[in-house]
Formats: C-alpha cells, sequence, structure tokens
C-alpha cells in the first residue's frame, strides 16, 4: 500500500470540548492523499470516544501515549505516521479547508524547506471580548500569528510558525533526532520554545522555515485563559523555557544572571512607563515576571551544575 503524501497529527490531552472539531476539520481538507493521527497523550476524558466515533470515515488512526509530554506525543506521531511530509494541528484548533494543500504544495516546490506553518486568527468564545489589559503581543500567547499576506521566509527563531499550526519535512526531523523532549509542554508545566528551537537548528544547518499565509488555522481561546493570573502563570514558564533553550544552544551559565536581571529591570520600568495604557503596562509586567522564572531555571542549573562536579 503506497504511503500518503502527509501525516496530519493532533496530540491531544483532555480537550474533549474542542477535539471534534479539530478532527473533523482535517477530514474535511480537499487535500486527496492524506492520513490523520491523533496521539491521546493520557487523556482522561472522552478522547478515545470521539476519535472512534469517527473512524467510519477512514484515514483516521487513534494512538495513545502513555507519556505525558508534547514533545514525546509530537514524536509518536511522526514514528506512527508514515507521510514524508508531518503536519501538526492542536487539538483545540480548526484547520481551513487548503491547509494541508497549501502546505504539501510549499514542499514540494523547494527542496530546502524543512519547516512550515501560517496564520493563526483567535475564536472567542460566545459573548466574550478581548479585556482592555490583552495587547496584541500578549494575543500571541493564545496563539494569534500573523506576518501578512505574502509568504516570508524565517530568518530570526521568534518569528517561527506557531505549534498549533506547524509542519516538517520528515527527513529534517530524522536528521535532528525527533523533538527535543526537554522542551514542550508537560501536563499543566507551560514549557515552550521547542518551534524556536527546531528553527534555529534549521536554519543552522541551512534549511529554509517559511511562514504561508493562506495556511490558515483558527485557534478557540478557552475562557480559563482570559485571566491575568493564566498569563503570568504563561510568562514564567516562557522564561524557564528560554533558559533552557539557551543551555540547549551552548549558551548557558552566569551569563544568564546578568542577562536576566537586565531584562528583570527593563520589564518593570516599561510597567512603569506606560502605567497608563493598561495593554503595555500588564505586557511589561508579564515579561519581566516571565525573567524571575528565566532566572530562578539558570540558578537552579548552576547549583546542580556545581553539586554534580
Amino acid at each position: 500500500m503506497p504511503k500518503p503524501l502527509v501525516s496530519a497529527i493532533i496530540c491531544t490531552h483532555n480537550r474533549e470540548q474542542y477535539l471534534g472539531a479539530a478532527i473533523d476539520s482535517l477530514l474535511q481538507q480537499d487535500f486527496p492523499d492524506f492520513e490523520v493521527l491523533v496521539v491521546d497523550n493520557g487523556s482522561s476524558d472522552r478522547t478515545r470516544e470521539i476519535v472512534e466515533k469517527r473512524l467510519p470515515w477512514g484515514r483516521l488512526q487513534y494512538v495513545y501515549e502513555p507519556v505525558v509530554g508534547l514533545s514525546v506525543a509530537r514524536n509518536t506521531g511522526a514514528r506512527y505516521g508514515s507521510g514524508e511530509i508531518l503536519a501538526y494541528l492542536d487539538d483545540d484548533a480548526v484547520a481551513s479547508p487548503t491547509w494541508l494543500n497549501v502546505l504539501y504544495q510549499a514542499y514540494s516546490s523547494n527542496a530546502r524547506l524543512a519547516i512550515a506553518g501560517g496564520k493563526v486568527t483567535l475564536l472567542w468564545p460566545t459573548g466574550i471580548t478581548p479585556p482592555p489589559w490583552l495587547s496584541t503581543n500578549m494575543a500571541e500567547n493564545l496563539g494569534a500569528y500573523d506576518l501578512g499576506d505574502n509568504i516570508v521566509y524565517i530568518n530570526q527563531p521568534g518569528m517561527t510558525p506557531r505549534g498549533l499550526n506547524y509542519s516538517l519535512r520528515r527527513s529534517f526531523l530524522e536528521q535532528i533526532g525527533g523533538f527535543n523532549v526537554n522542551l514542550g509542554r508537560v501536563g499543566k508545566k507551560l514549557l515552550s520554545n521547542e518551534e524556536l528551537h527546531m528553527t534555529e537548528l534549521a536554519l543552522q544547518q541551512c534549511w529554509q522555515v517559511a511562514y504561508l499565509p493562506m495556511a490558515h488555522v483558527h485557534h478557540n481561546v478557552a475562557p480559563e485563559r482570559l485571566h491575568k493570573s493564566w498569563f503570568l502563570n504563561r510568562g514564567w514558564w516562557q522564561g524557564i523555557s528560554e533558559c533552557y533553550r539557551e543551555q540547549l544552544a551552548g549558551r548557558g551559565g552566569p551569563g544568564q544572571l546578568l542577562q536576566g536581571g537586565e531584562q528583570l529591570m527593563r520589564g518593570l520600568y516599561k510597567s512603569l512607563k506606560y502605567f497608563g495604557d493598561p495593554g503595555l503596562r500588564f505586557d511589561n509586567l508579564v515579561y519581566a515576571y516571565g525573567q524571575i522564572g528565566y532566572l530562578s531555571a539558570a540558578i537552579q542549573c548552576m547549583l546542580l551544575t556545581q553539586k554534580v562536579g
């Protein structure tokens, strides 16, 4: 039996309220040659039931991965999938009907393309509008991603496509040994930066990374995320993730303490500077709080290194 051109993969953990719509958006793609895999990452809700209800549609495969962790689940999806292009959609997102077609055409026309993703717009819960303290920058923490209406080739890791709308060439993923399991969300630990790390590796090895505006995905905004405490927690883990990413890239050490301290003071200063603007004030406060997470991770690593030494 010939292998499909694309493996569309959803990694999910207890998201029964959104999962069905995510799967349906993949099963309804206008692309002719693909498979859909749902990697159940240790869920305790109705995830399996939701998937099995749709198995008669064809194309769909259920995979259970008991070790909780997004990067672990992504690697499992790549192992079970057979397409040369691996397209990852979040379990609370909805792909546009042409999503897989746009991604595949980009890879088939560019042999050096390793990573690609597209525009992400937010789906707000019924009756809820963005709060006044939510800046455009903070909305990116909810998944928003828009670099315009033209294709952009990424040359800075910070501009990398969002993981909820993300694809890779299998040969690149195998070349680097898969997703690094030390980065990426694990349960309620909001570790991230795995996509930034992948982009950094791709650029170092002369691959290309692209933003494809027509590979459009909508992302649901969960009501529980519209609280300042969620953003502060997200900022804390972002700081820890950035510290880990630098260490993986060989940029760890005492210099992180100076850098983190400077960034903490900069965030606090700007939070006071823009005190009259609720969005910018909170944006910089979250940034400063994230630097405390960054510093805590750097200190912990240094103490561990000294203990081992």
